[in-house]
């Protein structure tokens, strides 16, 4: 049968207590050797007897130099660990103050819409109506002056498109007016070539032996048309090329 388990309590016999110690204090400290020689680690280990006796193991550093960096690892854990608590106290600090000041923006917003006005006095709802106050002198000021800009912008507009339609009734005007001078200067040649050849309108007298009412007839009708021809076209030219002709 396997062995039990032993219950650990202290040994009441003296004798056995030292003898005891005795084992588990060379059974301790060879653990200590091996481990630091098997593992490559930094051991160092400090036993007191009852009476006060001390036993010690080290490695090769020396006790000193392990107790050393013990210190500065537990000031440094130390350190850290109070630091991140005097952090989570300022942060819970500042937790606080920031919902606290949310909780004060919220409540100012909503008496501002007119709402849960009912816990405030006559003093706060005065000062509650001259805010408001300020705030829509603040409102119309804004609204005043972009309305002001805007008109002054359609008012730019307007000038430039005003400028634009001139210039565009300046270019028509002229283009008119070199229409007309070309359709004139076309219109005397034509009447200067009718002028100078009129001999193809006017029918030619036939000599012949029976001249009767008719050929006059025609004759005299054609002269007619030519002059009346004539006179409607002296009548469409300006003044300055009438009396050239006429002269």
């Amino acid at each position: 049968m396997g062995r039990g388990r032993v219950e650990l309590k202290r040994i009441e016999n003296k004798i056995n207590r030292q003898v005891t110690f005795s084992k588990r204090r060379s059974g301790l400290l060879k653990k200590a050797h091996e481990i630091s020689v098997l593992c490559d680690a930094e051991v160092a280990l400090i036993i007191f007897s009852t009476k006060g006796k001390l036993y010690e193991y080290s490695t090769d550093s020396s006790m000193e130099k392990i107790l050393e960096r013990y210190e500065q690892y537990c000031y440094t854990e130390k350190a850290l660990i109070s630091s991140d608590l005097e952090s989570q106290g300022n942060w819970c600090q500042e937790y606080g103050k920031l919902k606290a000041k949310v909780e004060a923006l919220s409540k100012s917003q909503r008496h501002l819409m007119g709402e849960q006005l009912d816990s405030l006095n006559l003093k706060e709802l005065q000062q509650l109506e001259n805010q408001l106050d300020i705030s829509l002198k603040h409102i119309r000021s804004r609204k005043n002056q972009i309305m002001f800009e805007s008109i002054a912008e359609l008012q730019r507009k307007e000038k430039a498109l005003q400028e634009q339609n001139r210039s565009l009734e300046k270019q028509v005007m002229e283009k008119q007016k070199a229409k007309a001078m070309s359709q004139q200067a076309a219109h005397w040649q034509q009447v200067q070539t009718n002028s100078s050849s009129p001999s193809f309108l006017i029918a030619e007298p036939h000599h012949t032996l029976n001249i009767g009412c008719y050929q006059q007839r025609a004759t005299v009708e054609a002269e007619e048309a030519v002059e009346a021809q004539v006179r409607m076209n002296n009548s469409m030219l300006p003044p300055w090329m009438l009396s050239h002709i006429n002269g």
